[in-house]
């Protein structure tokens, strides 16, 4: 059970809206709200569940009625003194709260059921959470308040979510009232005190480090170690707490700390079995948003006593989110606990190893400290979300150039049957996989074929859509290869063509595909991959592969210009490309993006466009090299793309598809890039996105909605062309762009 004193998101005055309530409805999670008058007496409560009841009931509902009409005044209730075990006995599977009240009748509190998850800060730490962690400073600013600030500027660029410090009273705390000089003392109390007394902030001088965190935008916290601590830290606002492993069997600072209502962080070092699990029976009666850290508590600690997998049990016994306090050497051991469940990682952090204190020699360096957060996303992705496996993109990308697909080996026509002789299993995978030969066998043709065509699902009865002539707002094409130009453009009204080339492409005799002026515009789309394996990068520092990407784009431009002879209807043809800015190490920063604009616009100059309009590629955050991915840098962000066309008078092609995935990664609106970008929009790649990297994806298969795009690319940019760039579209007589197509034209594009 958890008791939440903060109330504001859960309540409404009974004159407020249906809509008001419905909004905090939506905003809180709890799909609830309570209903109170002026003086704060409960008087009804307003689910889901009422609200579906009340509008089915009032067929013309008016969402700007009262509350209190639509609230329910049959509520279950408890008083906030009442025994905990009396409060959770309330539960049940329809009761997930229950409003607490004083004895007067105002609403005081809300018991929830234990959630598997609760709110530090603007951070939700739950099982499906990015992990928080915490840069523990502790007493590592050795009483210097501008080391404490240094070291909070250096977690934050390290990546911490949280900086944390922890706070004596000195006096109450100890027995001798913290007396260094006490020749009473053990050795190691003596060491300690020593050490504290020394480096001990004053409080002014915790709120100015606090006051800093928050100027920076990272949360602090802090672990009180006594009572007078605890108020202190309560009144100036405080967040949450962290309790120290030598605190967990303190039961009094526990019941202190849980009247808070804030969450706890406790540390499990120096405790048995037993004490965890007495810590954890008080803090459940106590209604208190704890989770604990499993730790061990020597400085540094051996590798061999770190026992990661007693986090299991520590789950089982806290019933909620695990995290882990390490004062082991190195990252390895926290980034392995969040392979394992943590969600939650607290690592001890310094500027010097070599420092007084005993701390400094278990803490990390911002350098190990980046690496170690680095780790922990890199582990997070990796993770997934479980469930059935399913195929990434490179994984498509690399099964249809090295797997192998159905074939057949005879002449047959349509009608006749299929027969296991007639099957072969040949390179490259671009039809049915080989184990899809028992549905074959026994099946009529549904089509001619001749030795050497793939099978593909249609060949099964599966998803078959024949082309047709579309009709829409705007210009639009198809994209094609020299090979199949011939075939694809006969089979609608296209606007435009679109070359898809590659670098084998570029030495082809054009002649031998196109024999006489076309009826049709003309869009070329440049090679990404060139002999050498050498990826086009018009933007690259390194100027000999800068000169070679040069090199290699103009031999583009030149073809364009051949094939142009036989597209006269188009004056000045559009290049896409992409122009590159990307790497294999991370994301770079505005500065150094900025730099790789500059040189482009070099590049750009340096290149022989007459008669030619070079227009670069929207491109995603992680784009897809041919099976492998990479980071990429430029043209991704709106304003940037923006700003580079406003100054350089450039246009591009926007890829609706890459775009959206960079939206999702930098949680960017989609609308608001939309409608910054597409004014520059020459040409349009039209493609479903789902996620930060599934690209290429066929129309409705993803998270772009369609309509509203359509909504938006009329009102800024109703004259740009487009094609439906699906991957892999063209196989299966171009099933995919027939679908696609079909699709956009029902959207109103």
């Amino acid at each position: 059970m958890i008791i939440e004193k903060n109330l504001s998101s859960y309540i409404v005055l009974s004159e407020d809206s249906i809509l008001h309530a419905l909004q905090k409805i939506n905003d809180n999670k709890a799909r609830t709200v309570l209903v109170v008058n002026e003086l704060g007496y409960l008087e009804s409560v307003l689910t889901d569940g009422d609200f579906r009841r009340w509008i089915v009931t009032n067929k013309d509902a008016n969402l700007n009625r009262p509350v209190s009409e639509a609230a329910n005044p049959q509520f279950l209730s408890a008083y906030l003194n009442d025994p905990p075990e009396q409060i959770e006995n309330l539960f049940s599977d329809a009761i997930t709260f229950v409003p607490l009240l004083t004895p007067q009748g105002r609403l005081s509190a809300i018991a929830f059921r234990r959630a598997d998850g609760f709110q530090i800060g603007d951070f939700f730490i739950s099982e499906q959470s990015p992990t928080f962690v915490i840069a523990e400073i502790g007493n590592n600013h050795n009483g210097s308040i501008e080391l404490a600030k240094k070291l909070t500027d250096l977690a934050v660029e390290a990546g911490a979510d949280c900086v944390k410090f922890q706070m004596r009273d000195m006096k109450s705390l100890y027995n001798n009232q913290g007396n260094s000089s006490d020749a009473s003392e053990d050795l190691g109390s003596q060491y300690v005190l020593d050490l504290l007394q020394k480096f001990n902030l004053k409080e002014s001088q915790y709120v100015e480090i606090f006051d800093y965190c928050k100027a920076k935008g990272v949360l602090p916290l802090c672990t009180p170690w006594d009572i007078a601590s605890v108020k202190f830290l309560d009144e100036y606002g405080m967040q949450g707490f962290k309790v120290a492993s030598a605190d967990l069997t303190n039961h009094e600072l526990l019941q202190a700390l849980a009247a808070t209502r804030k969450p706890l962080l406790c540390s499990t070092g120096m405790a048995s079995e037993s004490e965890i699990i007495a810590a954890a029976e008080l803090l459940k009666r106590l209604g208190a948003k704890y989770a604990f850290l499993h730790c061990n508590s020597t400085y540094p600690a051996p590798f061999k006593d770190l026992n990661l997998r007693y986090l299991p049990r520590l789950k089982e016994l806290s019933g909620g989110v695990v995290g882990y306090s390490g004062h082991e050497r190195g990252v390895n051991v926290a980034v392995a606990a969040v392979a394992m469940g943590c969600r939650i990682i607290e690592k001890h952090f310094t500027v010097d190893k070599t420092m007084e204190g005993n701390d400094h020699k278990v803490s990390l360096l911002p350098s190990e400290f980046k690496a170690m957060v680095e780790g922990i996303r890199a582990v997070e992705q990796a993770l997934g979300e479980g469930g059935a496996r399913t195929m990434t993109q490179g994984e498509m990308m690399n099964r249809e150039i090295l797997s192998k697909s159905l074939v057949i080996n005879c002449t047959l026509r349509a009608g006749e049957i299929i027969q296991d002789h007639m099957i072969d299993a040949r390179s490259p995978g671009k039809g049915l996989q080989p184990d899809r030969r028992k549905d074959l066998i026994g099946k009529p043709a549904v089509r001619d074929l001749k030795p050497g065509d793939f099978f593909f699902p249609t060949d099964l009865g599966i998803g078959i859509v024949k082309p047709r002539n579309y009709k829409f707002t705007r210009p639009f094409g198809i994209p094609v290869r020299y090979h199949d130009y011939a075939r694809i453009s006969k089979c609608s009204n296209f606007d435009l063509i679109e070359f898809h080339l590659s670098y084998k492409d570029m030495d082809l005799d054009i002649s031998k595909f196109i024999h006489e002026p076309q009826d049709f515009g003309l869009v070329v789309h440049a090679p990404e991959l060139f002999e050498g394996d050498h990826i086009l990068d018009l933007c690259s520092p390194d100027e000999t592969y800068r000169m070679r990407s040069l090199k290699e784009m103009q031999r583009v431009i030149n073809v364009t210009r051949a094939l142009k002879h036989y597209f006269p209807k188009t004056e000045k043809p559009c290049i896409i490309t992409n122009v590159g800015g990307f790497n294999q190490t991370g994301f770079i920063n505005a500065k150094e993006r900025d730099k790789g604009y500059k040189t482009l616009k070099r590049s750009l100059s340096e290149l022989d466009m007459e008669g030619i309009d070079v227009i670069p590629q929207t491109m995603p955050p992680y784009p897809w090299h041919f099976g492998g991915q990479s980071y990429h840098n430029l043209f991704v962000h709106a304003e940037e793309i923006a700003e580079f066309c406003e100054y350089n008078d450039y246009r591009v092609c926007l890829d609706v598809s890459h775009s959206k995935l960079a939206c999702t990664y930098y949680r960017y609106s989609f609308d608001k890039f939309l409608r910054i970008v597409a004014p520059y929009s020459a040409h349009m790649h039209i493609v479903d996105a789902k996620g930060i990297d599934g690209e290429g994806l066929q129309i409705g298969e993803g998270d772009i909605n369609f309509n509203e795009l359509s909504e938006i690319l009329t009102d800024v940019s109703p004259a740009a062309s487009f094609i439906p760039e699906i991957w892999q579209g063209h196989k299966d007589e171009g099933t995919g762009f027939w679908t696609a197509l079909d699709r956009l034209e029902k959207a109103g594009l």
